[in-house]
């Protein structure tokens, strides 16, 4: 059974505010990168960060908290490529 995905109130502002700014983001897009993502990393208070490409210029980063119960999206926001495809 999959994990139920819960999207914090800072998480859904990000999201409100993304929109105001032209930036088109979805719950169901949050969901897919957490569930596909093109990159995974370790962040703040051992939190993960998933990543995936959403233009040739942005990726999207989605901030969240892992348990076996549930997935707790603290928060969501765009990035630079450069910045962020470093290896």
């Amino acid at each position: 059974m999959p994990l139920e995905i819960e999207f914090s109130k800072h998480s859904l502002l990000k999201i409100d505010i993304l929109k105001s700014h032209g930036i088109e983001i979805t719950k169901e897009k949050i969901e897919e990168i957490i569930k596909t993502p093109d990159k995974i990393e370790l962040g703040y208070k051992e939190r993960l960060i998933a990543q995936k490409v959403i233009d040739e210029i942005h990726v999207l980063r989605v901030v969240y908290e892992s348990s076996s119960e549930k997935i707790y999206v603290v928060t969501v926001y765009p990035g630079r490529r450069l910045r962020y495809e470093k290896d």
